[in-house]
């Protein structure tokens, strides 16, 4: 390690070279002598001269003091460089307007002090309203951590669960949820978490729910045919099941180019999809066999449609169609169409379509597996969409619960309003 010498000591060194310079036959020899008694190097000794001439005017160079004003800029260039770094680092947390809590900024610090160093971070983050100490850091370091943090990455690691692909690249239906939903969800998992803490813990990681795109219109009217009466005005809550049934298809792109056709009947009172099915042509046989699903899924279970039924559709013309009145009124239904051209009259069934292809058939789906080859795929998809839709997924206007638990519930609590009126 190189010996440093203070200033008075140099003084002295260049003032004897000055002093005997005349009793040696050559500069060096005087430096070398000189060097040689004071036990130093030749070479530092010259430097030393040469830089003092320097400062005298009389040699070319750099001034020591020059020297010392570019080594300062330097240092100060390296700091604000340095500053602008961590600063950039530290938007996330620091554009929020507040001081962020102190773990969070000691987060902050252990993540990017192998880079910067803990002293420069806490000099920054203080001049910039975060006031922190390095010996704070160091304090949090060495603390073991508390129980929100073990928490927090209890609750991270059950989210990643739902937010996160698995090996084979799918993430769970789950996944569709926004905060709310979310934590209602594992509220019913028996996960006793705030739903403040989802929504921090989604924020952090970049989680969200998914959102709905443009729809596209699909249905279009045959003005020839003669339409029912809307019996339903846009009434769409009804006090029980097999009330009124409402109805909508909508296209599926193939990866060929191709159409797909998919109808729904959907039971207003749980939003509970009782008839679905697929088709590569949009003729009215598959929006009937939908209707023939539904009827056939209420008499297996005992509820069987009893002909006051309300069937409420738009007024596309698979909908107006001769054989489609023939298979409403053999399925126990009476029809109801809204006026052309208004999805507010088919609010419900626009919404569960909506769903359909927010949830479903969008390209980020947990329910696709690729892409969309054949008419198989799409039923296959709609099946486990449809499936999740009335047992697992969560319903804000049911009270964040699934239709087949709101129908149950229904028909639960009337069998115990009989029992108790006939003992």
């Amino acid at each position: 390690m190189a010996k440093r010498y203070d200033e008075e000591f140099k003084v002295r060194a260049v003032r004897l070279v000055s002093d005997h310079a005349e009793e040696y036959a050559t500069r060096t020899g005087c430096i070398s002598a000189v060097a040689k008694r004071l036990g130093v190097s030749y070479e530092s000794l010259r430097r030393w001269v040469n830089q003092t001439e320097v400062d005298a005017g009389r040699r070319d160079g750099v001034s020591t003091d020059m020297a010392r004003e570019n080594r300062e800029l330097k240092r100060k260039n390296r700091e604000l460089e340095e500053t602008i770094e961590i600063l950039k680092a530290a938007t996330k947390f620091l554009r929020a307007g507040e001081r962020p809590a102190t773990p969070l900024i000691c987060a902050f610090i252990a993540e990017h002090r192998a880079r910067f160093g803990v002293a420069p971070i806490c000099r920054v983050l203080s001049e910039h309203g975060c006031q922190i100490a390095p010996r704070t850091f160091y304090a949090w370091l060495s603390r073991p951590p508390s129980a929100r943090t073990l928490w927090d990455t209890v609750v991270t690691e059950v989210l990643a669960g739902f937010y996160e692909p698995d090996e084979q690249g799918r993430r769970k239906p789950e996944s569709l949820y926004g905060a709310t939903k979310m934590w209602a969800h594992l509220q019913r998992q028996g996960i006793d978490v705030a739903r403040c803490t989802v929504e921090r813990l989604m924020r952090a990681n970049g989680w969200r729910g998914v959102t709905r795109r443009k729809k596209v219109r699909t249905t279009i009217a045959d003005p020839a045919a003669a339409r029912a009466a809307d019996l339903v005005k846009r009434q769409f809550r009804v006090p029980a099941p097999n009330v009124l049934l409402v109805a909508d298809f909508t296209y599926v792109r193939l990866s060929g180019g191709a159409f797909v056709y998919t109808a729904f009947a959907i039971d207003a009172h749980a939003g509970r999809i009782v008839g679905w099915t697929c088709s590569a042509s949009k003729e009215d046989r598959f929006v009937r066999h939908a209707i023939r699903h539904a009827a056939q899924l209420r008499i297996d279970e005992g509820n069987p449609l009893l002909g006051n039924t309300i069937h409420h559709s738009d007024a596309g013309s698979q909908y107006t169609s001769v054989r489609f009145g023939e298979t409403l009124a053999l399925s126990g239904l009476v029809a109801s169409i809204g006026t052309v051209g208004d999805a507010f009259d088919n609010a419900l069934a626009e919404t569960t379509i909506g769903l359909y292809k927010t949830e479903a058939i969008r390209d980020d789906s947990p329910f696709r597996r690729g892409p969309l080859h054949r008419l198989t795929d799409v039923e296959l998809l709609t099946a486990e969409w449809v499936h999740w839709y009335n047992t697992d997924r969560l319903m804000h206007r049911l009270g964040r619960i699934p239709p087949i638990e709101y129908e149950n519930v229904h028909y639960a609590t009337n069998a115990a309003h009989s029992e108790a009126a006939h003992p």
